[in-house]
């Protein structure tokens, strides 16, 4: 089986010297390796193919056989990585905690331990009849999100 490492050394000195991000890695059993990486700005095929090159170049095929696939992170795949956090800062996010909790809302800060949503919440004021929305930051750790992905709006 090919090693993990050797495959994530491969990637990160593949993506050096870019606004490239390593999102993950996976290699099975049957030697079926898996790159997913990610842009603060834009990523395109050539881009993939490049990396993937170099990575092949770093691995000996006649020692060992495998599949390479490198491709970008699915645009509605959840956040593996706190890079993919920060390049949403400003965009809807649909977040599901640990705890069974789920909500939409904008993506306000991201820090070292963790991240706001700002969120539509119905209150009922004193004094009034019928509640307002207003805007609450919800703030959670890394941990104890579940998933956090990117909402798509049609518009």
């Amino acid at each position: 089986m090919i090693d993990k490492t050797l495959v994530e050394q491969a990637a990160r000195q593949a993506i050096a010297n870019s606004d490239l991000f390593l999102v993950s890695v996976s290699v099975s059993a049957d030697n079926r390796i898996v790159v997913e990486v990610d842009s603060k700005q834009f990523m395109d095929v050539d881009e993939c193919v490049r990396i993937s090159r170099e990575i092949e170049q770093a691995l000996d095929r006649d020692a060992e056989d495998f599949e390479l696939e490198v491709g970008s992170a699915g645009l509605t795949s959840p956040f593996k990585v706190r890079e993919q956090f920060d390049k949403n800062v400003g965009n809807e996010v649909e977040v599901l905690t640990r705890d069974g909790r789920k909500f939409t809302g904008t993506l306000v800060e991201t820090t070292d331990l963790g991240f706001t949503v700002e969120v539509a919440r119905k209150v009922k004021k004193e004094g009034q009849k019928r509640p307002v929305v207003e805007m609450q930051p919800e703030t959670l750790t890394y941990a104890d999100a579940k998933s956090v992905k990117y909402v798509i709006n049609f518009k």
